[in-house]
């Protein structure tokens, strides 16, 4: 009887496992289930974007990130630009003072010196 079961049965067709198993053979696997397939990294936003998306997407990134640059080198360049200012400004103002006490120190001495020969000549004329 089983042989005429077998005999009307159609051939088995190949496990479908076996034709789904990788190509390359990676080694036993350390828990002993060789049945099962190997496991692939989660990646759940694998897939979800397509390629031309994530380029502009890339390139708006990076021109935004250009002119914030460009923007900060531009708040910093003027920045400079006022300590500059501030510097020169004090710079101006310890020059004038320092001429303002050379002047007041000379114009001392010259009034000293006036005076004594003033008084050199009131002792030559008595």
């Amino acid at each position: 009887m089983s042989a005429t079961a077998v005999e009307g049965a159609p051939a088995p067709a190949p496990a479908p496992s076996a034709a789904a198993a990788p190509t390359k053979f990676l080694g036993m696997r350390k828990n002993g289930k060789q049945w099962h397939e190997p496991k692939k990294a989660f990646r759940p936003a694998s897939g979800l974007t397509s390629y031309e998306k994530r380029a502009k997407a890339r390139l708006a990134q990076a021109a935004a990130k250009a002119k914030e640059r460009e923007l900060k080198a531009e708040k910093e360049e003027e920045r400079q630009k006022r300590i500059q200012a501030l510097k020169e400004k004090r710079a101006a103002k310890e020059e004038k003072e320092r001429y303002e006490q050379l002047a007041a120190k000379m114009h001392k001495k010259r009034l000293e010196r006036l005076k004594r020969k003033e008084k050199r000549n009131k002792l030559l004329n008595s």
